[in-house]
C-alpha cells in the first residue's frame, strides 16, 4: 500500500481529524479521517422499511435515511453496532441480520468506510425513538421507487435500497 511522502495533522476534532499529506506528483492533499460506520436497512415482517428523519447540520436540512452510526465503542464489531444503532434510534430490534457490503462514501477526501447490513425486525418497536429523530416506516417497494427516481438524497440509503431490490427476502423467524 502506498504511503505519502509526509503527513501532518492540521485539525483534530471530536468526530474528524484532517491530515495534510504530500504525494509525488500531487498538490498537498487534505484527508479527512473518521471512525468507520455501520448502517442497517431494516424491514418489518410486512416489508416496510424502518427509516429515521433527522436534521443534518452539514446540509442544513432534515434527511430521511437508514439508521446508522459510528464504530466508536471500543471492541464493538460492525454487526453488533448495527443492531445497537437500530434499537437506539428506532426502538426496533432485529430478528435476523445479514451483511450487504461496504462502501467508501467519499474516496476523494475521506478514509471513512461504512459497513452495510439489512435486517428483519419485529412488527412493532420495543423501545422509544431516540430524541431528535422522527420514525418513518414506508413500504419497501415505495422506497425503492423513490431511490430509482433520485428522490432519496442520502447516498447510503439510496444504495442500500437498490441493493436489496429484487433480492430474495430475508427469512422471517
Amino acid at each position: 500500500m502506498p504511503e505519502p511522502l509526509a503527513s501532518r495533522t492540521v485539525f483534530d476534532g471530536s468526530f474528524v481529524r484532517v491530515d495534510l499529506e504530500e504525494w509525488p506528483g500531487l498538490e498537498p492533499w487534505e484527508v479527512v479521517r473518521r471512525h468507520d460506520a455501520t448502517a442497517v436497512l431494516a424491514l418489518t415482517p410486512d416489508d416496510r422499511v424502518v427509516l429515521v428523519r433527522q436534521f443534518r447540520p452539514a446540509v442544513r436540512r432534515f434527511v430521511t435515511e437508514v439508521p446508522a452510526g459510528l464504530l466508536d465503542v471500543d471492541g464493538e464489531d460492525a454487526l453488533t453496532a448495527a443492531g445497537r444503532e437500530l434499537f437506539e434510534e428506532t426502538g426496533y430490534r432485529h430478528t435476523s441480520i445479514e451483511f450487504l457490503g461496504g462502501i467508501y462514501p467519499s474516496v476523494g477526501s475521506s478514509d471513512e468506510y461504512v459497513h452495510l447490513f439489512w435486517a428483519r425486525t419485529e412488527a412493532e418497536p420495543e423501545g422509544p425513538v431516540e430524541p431528535g429523530i422522527e420514525l418513518v416506516v414506508e413500504p419497501l417497494h415505495r422506497m425503492v421507487a423513490a431511490a430509482r427516481s433520485g428522490r432519496v438524497r442520502d447516498a447510503k440509503t439510496a444504495l442500500m435500497l437498490l441493493m436489496v431490490a429484487g433480492r430474495p427476502p430475508l427469512p422471517t423467524p
